[in-house]
């Protein structure tokens, strides 16, 4: 026998055999939890719900609490129903937040209060609109359930995304925003807010939308400016999941750039959709990017009858590989805007043959924006922040055009939107600026942000089409 190779044999196998030792010794870490049961204002919790105080604040260790500054108080009334025995209510705005790895999360919510009306309106994350006004009379209880969407800016083949300052502080690279951070954050506000149980859990079939584009679309985090990204979860099931990885200052280019387009594509799966919509900062040929200070409008410029159309006809192709759908849209036109040729109408056309040329769906914000800028007349002033961001109320309307798009476009994602949309009409749009009552948004990031941070640097003085979006 050949000594030698025994002993080759047992000495490169030795640290093999301790290696296995030592891995069936140590415990491998527990995976993140990614489903939760949370009970409020009940003297005892529900079997298999966290009872939650009200003085219960945010902490890494729990992982779970109300955000800094949420001043609730809880209501208690006995009941043959554990989870409608009590609820936490307040006068102003609260948040609770959980924390959870990146992913689509069904969140089913008890609203109610067990001695008075309660009115309640849900925003998650940075100011996403997901229940519109549930009222529920005292003693009585509403269950509700949507999706939210949460993700952080690190993508699977290395790296991550490059946020700007108002997205991640630039020095402790830590996330600012509450679309990049590791939680997921509930908003509940309204004349009277009152929850008394919060379910979570993952869901990795659910069909996401992906929204890319600027500052007219983007998740803002304060100021008086809300857009249709934000509002447009309101129009869809719970089965339906909306990421909006809009930013402001966004161009097609710049998207490319900062790697946010391959943040999208490493995230979106087949039969998802991609809503790409640009052209407000394409346009710019010169001036200085606020956003990302060291870059200038001149180096992404893009003309619109070429090269813009040409990446948008990228883009697509990127999602279509993928096996998702693509969805182009025109760019949401400026205040001024009531009939064609509107300020940004090369590139709305531009768009609109874009998607022609490959055969995509196609959603003509823009003209419905014109439409909606005419009918509106007198109040159109009250639908913009300043010359190019929707307010609440325009946001609002432009997220129901989005929505009646998707439906013309006779898109299997239709059948997820909800009846309440109506027979929305641009060119008669409801509600009517007397009838919006959903209530003023606090703006900022909540308690946890210390106060409103400006909507976005185009809120600046200057001129319409310089402005930065």
């Amino acid at each position: 026998m050949n000594h030698h190779l025994m002993k080759t044999r047992f000495t490169c196998s030795y640290p093999l055999i301790v290696m296995l030792a030592l891995s069936a010794a140590a415990p491998l870490p527990a995976a993140p939890a990614t489903a939760f049961k949370f009970q409020f204002g009940a003297e005892k919790s529900e079997s298999g719900y966290t009872l939650v105080s009200p003085t219960s604040l945010y902490s890494t260790d729990a992982g779970y609490g109300f955000e800094p500054g949420s001043t609730v108080t809880t209501v208690a009334q006995p009941s043959d129903n554990a989870l409608q025995s009590g609820a936490v209510t307040a006068s102003q705005p609260f948040y609770f937040s959980v924390a959870v790895p990146e992913g689509n999360y069904r969140v089913t919510v008890t609203l109610g209060d067990p001695k008075a009306d309660a009115i309640t309106t849900v925003k998650a994350e940075s100011r996403r609109l997901m229940l519109e006004r549930i009222r529920t009379a005292a003693g009585k209880f509403e269950t509700r359930t949507f999706m939210v969407n949460v993700r952080t800016p690190k993508i699977s083949n290395g790296g991550e995304v490059n946020l700007d300052s108002r997205e991640m502080n630039l020095t402790t690279h830590v996330a600012i925003s509450r679309d990049w951070d590791d939680k997921l954050t509930l908003e509940f506000s309204d004349s009277h807010p009152a929850v008394a149980a919060i379910e979570i859990q993952k869901v990795d079939d659910a069909v996401t939308v992906f929204i890319t584009g600027d500052s007219t679309v983007t998740d803002q985090p304060g100021g008086s400016v809300i857009t249709w990204g934000q509002n447009v979860p309101r129009w869809f099931t719970s089965d339906v999941a909306v990421a909006n990885h809009a930013e402001s200052g966004e161009t097609l280019k710049g998207f490319l750039k900062e790697r946010r387009w391959e943040k999208v594509l490493d995230s979106v799966h087949a039969g998802d959709y991609v809503i790409i919509e640009f052209g407000c900062n394409d346009s710019k040929q010169r001036g200085p990017q606020n956003i990302y200070p060291n870059q200038d409008f001149s180096e992404t410029y893009v003309e619109a009858g070429t090269t813009y159309k040409e990446l948008l006809k990228q883009f697509a192709a990127d999602v279509q590989k993928k096996g998702a759908f693509p969805i182009i849209a025109s760019c949401s036109a400026r205040r001024q805007d009531s009939k064609k040729p509107g300020s940004l109408q090369a590139y709305a056309d531009a768009a609109m043959a874009a998607a022609k040329e490959i055969g995509v769906p196609f959603i003509d914000l823009n003209s419905m924006g014109l439409e909606l800028n005419a009918a509106l007349g007198a109040d159109v002033s009250k639908a913009y922040s300043d010359q190019t961001h929707p307010s609440e109320y325009g946001g609002y309307l432009q997220s129901k055009c989005i929505a009646l798009g998707i439906k013309q476009d006779n898109l299997p994602l239709a059948k997820y939107v909800v009846d309440d949309l109506g027979d929305f009409d641009p060119q008669h749009p409801e509600p009517k600026l007397a009838q919006f009552d959903l209530p003023p948004d606090p703006g900022g990031r909540g308690p946890r942000g210390g106060g409103a941070r400006a909507a976005a640097p185009a809120n600046r003085p200057a001129p319409p089409v310089t402005a930065p979006q």
